[in-house]
């Protein structure tokens, strides 16, 4: 069996000169605003000031760099980085000193000519009661913000779920989402959400706000503060997503930093049925003023999951530097993941039947077949309040991606699970840079408030791929066969070193103005962001040479915001917003149904997609909720099974209503969930003939039921419970296939006590408690399967 960890691949350069980007947030110091700092009170320099007093924002620029070596240069990037940040904050330390000696203590309200400056901005980012989810997060430009006060709905997992719960995908956080369900990607190991019936490739997910940043596939959610959920379209606030998902959701991940206490925190963990991991987590505060701060996370897990034969590796860490001045602050968040898979459960590829699901733990892959997933990124970002109302921001940041997957899954072709099965071979490359700068500004125009921001972001990305696959065999999903690896009887570009498939260059301009009426009970949001956006696909390279451009599409669009907020009291608030978004057009698969999709890395033309949304939200202090109804369009793509060829055919409009809760409406009693229906409807399908039809892999119905509870008059103890239930799925535009509705419980307990003075929390989770085998996800018209019990342990100490 071949050893994913230890693969060789070769060293490939940049094709494009990067330019880089990414956002920034703040907290107070002193008598101006600074940075934020999660789950912790302000920095040592400002800890008499209120921690819900924080504002934030974002930033962008752009820089160029010299075509080397992709993983050389982005180590020099981050070296430079890291040296840069301490360099810059040590020089600028001593101004911002010397300008406090100097500077006459000032009101938070300034007037300048009939115009009232204001630098008292709340943005809370502090946990919610019950610490499951925080009270606010960051919407895009327009910064971090209480959840009541923005035309929006998010909701924002924090790192002591992410602990309590022992997650060890993104996936396992966001499995308490109602409005998100999670399925594989194309033949591979990718996560990939579904949220509010429009997928999300794991590879537009945001990182403090910016694209391009993380892994492709997988993410060690060890390094992660919080997960934000967003719910809608997004584009006006955070840009178009390089791969072009994401029209009915986003979510963005919270960097971990450090707090003003310092956290010296290790961890060893178990999941069946082999899986030993150990997790570090330190951070510390230093300076004079306790103005730099450090944070180090890693995690190394090793051993066999609960799927037959299936073994999986990760190993990552992640850094953050912060130095917060007077002025300036200035933040560099880095990190590494290399995660292996051997012998990986993959998805199902069906004709015309759907086969009963196998027993929860059966693996019907091949034991050679897995996949090697090496990630290296970094960001450098920085702002400058320029004076009491006015602030510049500016940040610069890069990915490189390193994949190698030799993956085979089942196409299923009656009701007794035979199968064929192929090998499918598939490097790939991707690197891209970021960069974003602009201002934000607050003031009062008589008795109006005014929050604008304008700013300039851009991204390029290159990416390379080839593949190459075997004649198929025989299998079948409930007595799987094992086979020899096979050879490959075609060769689609060099695997060893492939060339350029797609490049993709993304630039906008943003104009927002938040206007505030009645002392900010009514809150009107409008904006536009001037999109261009442009996309080259090409033919796999061949001995060596690049492909022939296939495909170029450059588009120019402006997409406009409206959105309104107001606070009926301070527990209710109702909400409204219409947001159009110019978003990158689809990409044909390389594989489906066992074999070669006819046009494989075709890239579409970009289309607009539309939403209109209107809620009430209700915070009641310690319980919180949220109701919306939605309506969402966008083109619809899939495979058509009978020429395997990829095409966009029609409409996919999503009609639905949401509702969400969460908090501890009860000392010692936590809850979180809430339900979601939608109507997936497809129209102006050719010719018709599937108008009113649901769109593929959308339930119409989805539930979660989450709760906790402190048992009275014991020291620490916390039990836990989870059921989630999905409606049925379609996997065919036809609708005459789909995989039934189901539902699993989960089931956890913790207890807090200590050994030799040394604070320790042991967890134990049952995902799955009745083994139920089940296909949860028929997302792109293919099968996951749920994962089966598992068992997980875990003791942390905190030092």
């Amino acid at each position: 069996m071949i050893d994913f960890a230890t693969l060789s691949e070769p060293r490939y350069e940049w094709g494009l000169a990067a330019e880089y980007a990414h956002s920034w947030h703040r907290i107070p110091a002193r008598d101006s605003a600074a940075m934020w700092l999660p789950d912790a009170c302000p920095l040592g320099v400002c800890c008499n000031i209120d921690h819900n007093a924080i504002d934030s924002h974002f930033y962008w620029p752009t820089m160029h760099t010299a075509a080397l070596p992709a993983r050389r240069r982005l180590t020099l990037s981050i070296r430079a980085a890291v040296l840069g940040t301490f360099l810059v904050a040590g020089v600028v330390h001593a101004a911002d000193e010397s300008d406090d000696t100097q500077r006459k203590p000032q009101d938070n309200a300034t007037t300048l000519s009939g115009v009232q400056v204001r630098a008292d901005v709340v943005a809370p980012t502090a946990a919610y009661a019950g610490g499951q989810v925080a009270q606010g997060g960051r919407f895009g430009v327009l910064g971090n913000q209480d959840m009541m006060n923005v035309p929006f709905a998010m909701t924002s997992y924090t790192d002591k779920l992410i602990r309590d719960q022992q997650a060890h995908t993104l996936g396992d956080v966001v499995a308490n989402d109602p409005a998100v369900r999670t399925g594989f990607g194309y033949g591979n190991y990718s996560q990939t959400f579904v949220i509010r019936g429009f997928q999300l490739n794991s590879d537009d997910i945001g990182f403090d706000g910016l694209y391009g940043l993380l892994p492709r596939q997988l993410l060690a959610p060890e390094l992660v503060s919080r997960v934000e959920v967003f719910k809608g379209a997004s584009a006006f606030l955070n840009g178009i997503s390089p791969g072009g998902s994401g029209v009915g959701g986003s979510i963005n991940i919270a960097p971990k930093r450090a707090t003003v206490d310092p956290i010296t925190r290790v961890g060893v963990d178990y999941g069946s049925d082999g899986q030993i991991g150990g997790t570090v987590d330190i951070g510390r505060r230093f300076g004079t003023n306790n103005e730099f701060g450090i944070r180090v996370n890693a995690v190394s897990r090793d051993g066999s999951t609960a799927v037959d034969g299936e073994n999986r590796r990760v190993n990552a860490i992640g850094i953050g530097f912060d130095y917060t001045g007077e002025r300036l602050r200035i933040t560099t968040d880095l990190g590494y993941q290399k995660q292996t898979i051997n012998g990986g459960r993959s998805v199902v590829f069906v004709g015309n039947v759907v086969p009963k699901a196998p027993s929860a733990s059966k693996n019907y892959t091949q034991s050679w077949s897995g996949s090697s997933l090496e990630d290296t990124f970094g960001v450098v970002r920085a702002e400058y309040d320029i004076n009491d109302w006015l602030t510049a921001y500016a940040a610069v940041g890069a990915h490189h991606g390193n994949e190698f997957g030799d993956y085979v899954s089942p196409t299923v072709s009656n009701a007794e699970g035979d199968a064929t099965e192929s090998r499918f071979t598939v490097p790939y490359v991707a690197n891209t840079g970021t960069g974003e700068a602009g201002f934000n500004a607050h003031f009062d125009t008589g008795e109006v408030s005014h929050r604008i921001t304008l700013g300039f972001s851009a991204l390029d990305t290159n990416k390379k791929a080839a593949y190459a696959g075997s004649s198929t065999f025989n299998t079948n999903i409930y007595n799987p066969v094992q086979v020899a690896r096979p050879g490959y009887i075609y060769n689609i570009g060099p695997i060893s070193d492939p060339g350029y498939t797609g490049r993709t260059q993304l630039r906008s301009l943003a104009f927002s103005d938040t206007l505030g009426f009645m002392d900010d009970k009514l809150q009107v949001t409008v904006g536009v962001r001037r999109q261009k956006l442009h996309t080259l696909g090409y033919a796999y390279a061949v001995n060596g040479v690049n492909g022939a451009k296939t495909a170029e599409y450059e588009k120019y669009t402006n997409s406009p915001i409206f959105g309104m907020n107001y606070r009926i009291s301070e527990q209710f608030s109702v909400y409204a917003n219409h947001i159009e978004a110019l978003t990158q057009g689809d990409t044909a698969p390389s594989l489906f149904n066992g074999a070669p999709v006819t046009n494989a890395g075709t890239v579409f033309a970009p289309y607009k997609s539309k939403q209109n949304e209107v809620g009430v939200k209700w915070d009641a202090g310690t319980f919180g909720s949220t109701f919306g109804l939605f309506q969402i369009k966008q083109p619809s793509g899939y495979v058509d099974p009978t020429t395997n060829t990829y095409t966009i055919a029609g409409e996919q409009r999503n009609r639905g209503a949401e509702w969400s809760f969460f908090g501890e409406p009860t000392q010692g009693v936590r809850v979180l969930g809430g339900a979601n229906y939608i109507q997936p409807e497809l129209t102006k399908t050719d010719g018709g003939l599937n108008n009113g039809n649901d769109a593929i892999g959308v339930p119409r119905f989805q539930a979660n039921l989450g709760a906790e509870w402190d048992i009275p008059n014991t020291p620490d103890i916390t039990l836990s419970a989870r059921a989630v239930r999905t409606g049925k799925q379609y996997v065919n535009v036809t609708n005459t296939l789909n995989i039934p509705a189901w539902t699993t419980y989960d089931v956890g307990a913790r207890a807090s006590s200590t050994l030799e003075g040394v604070p320790v929390t042991f967890r134990l989770t049952v995902q799955n408690i009745t083994n139920k085998g089940y296909w949860a996800s028929a997302t792109g018209g293919y099968l996951t399967q749920g994962t089966p019990r598992t068992f997980l342990a875990s003791a942390t100490f905190d030092f």
